[in-house]
């Protein structure tokens, strides 16, 4: 009866599994699920301290729930917004972050942000409460609820920073970063290093302030001048990026990104790009020839049907598909790709 495993043995603890399973009924992909009953019981087994497993519990508990808020919202694109929770309401940016809000929602998308003041709150206002998330944090200080997401049943609260992060970014199409402190840059960082890292598929991310303003400037000079001079960056990983001083701009790269571009998936080491229209042979043949540095050896790029990997995902099954045999390694260059694609 101790022994149990990750892969099913039928053993009598998964036959145990199977019928708790079956008591509450219509589990979703039983086999991950499985999975999951199987590491908290092989963590109760392997003298785990009792702070180890509160952390594991709490962590479980707040993914689950993130997934009950964001899943019934999977099919509208969400842009996920940071920025400074100092930013007073009578400061120029704070009425800019407010219109960018707006500007998205009046264009389909709904608004993620902290849940706090500044930044957070104006965007939300914009948005509104009914196109507005809330994903905050508990702190001792500063961060508490803004008046639009105050009982709003899309506002979650997380113990620990890294689920947030997680929903951050796992939830968002697009990211916008405004002015902001410590925790602005860290988002920024955090999610520049899932980008380049190809740990995070390709989104807009926009470096948003106010006509003539400074902080995006002084940072991307001191990315060129610390880490590009020193090596510790590469010129491809300013394409992850783009700077802009106004939110209909920053509207208009969002919506360009998603022209064309629908999705993307690996299937058996290939890169599947779904697409929301056909590519022409002329365009084909040129993305073939600009980007044959980011394909691996012998490699091409080709117009496809879907892969049978895919059929788990039905809703998106009619959409034409662009294969290409990607290196793994310029993600900075993928981006670029995906530009070209929406702009054939």
């Amino acid at each position: 009866m101790n022994d149990f495993y990750f892969r099913r043995t039928d053993s009598e603890v998964d036959k145990a599994i199977d019928r708790l399973m079956g008591l509450v009924h219509n589990v979703d992909h039983p086999e991950l699920v499985r999975e999951m009953i199987i590491a908290a019981l092989k963590a109760g087994h392997e003298n785990n301290d009792r702070a180890h497993l509160r952390l594991m519990n709490s962590t479980m508990k707040e993914m689950r729930f993130t997934g009950k808020i964001f899943g019934p919202y999977r099919d509208v694109r969400k842009v996920t917004v940071f920025g400074s929770a100092r930013t007073r309401p009578d400061e120029p940016i704070y009425e800019i972050a407010r219109r960018f809000g707006k500007l998205l929602a009046d264009a389909g998308y709904m608004v993620i942000t902290g849940g706090g003041a500044g930044i957070m709150q104006a965007a939300n206002e914009g948005a509104g409460p009914e196109k507005s998330f809330g994903v905050n944090i508990l702190l001792p200080f500063e961060q508490k609820p803004n008046p639009v997401l105050a009982g709003n049943p899309r506002l979650i609260t997380y113990k620990y920073f890294f689920n947030r992060k997680v929903a951050f970014l796992k939830e968002a199409d697009a990211v916008a970063l405004f002015p902001g402190g410590f925790g602005t840059l860290d988002e920024a960082m955090e999610a520049l290093t899932l980008l380049q890292t190809g740990k995070h598929t390709p989104l807009p991310l926009v470096l948003v302030d106010e006509p003539g303003g400074t902080y995006w400037t002084r940072w991307l000079k001191f990315l060129r001048e610390e880490l590009l001079s020193g090596g510790y960056i590469d010129e491809g990983d300013f394409n992850l990026f783009e700077c802009v001083d106004s939110v209909e701009e920053a509207v208009a790269r969002i919506n360009h990104f998603y022209r064309r571009y629908h999705s993307m998936r690996y299937v058996d080491k290939k890169l599947v790009i779904r697409l929301l229209s056909e590519i022409d042979d002329d365009c084909m043949q040129e993305l073939n020839n600009k980007f044959a540095d980011i394909l691996d050896e012998g490699g091409r790029m080709h117009l496809s049907g879907p892969f049978e990997e895919e059929d788990d995902e039905p809703e998106i099954i009619h959409l034409p598909r662009l294969v290409v045999d990607f290196n793994l390694q310029d993600f900075g260059r993928l981006r670029t790709l995906i530009g070209e694609i929406n702009a054939c």
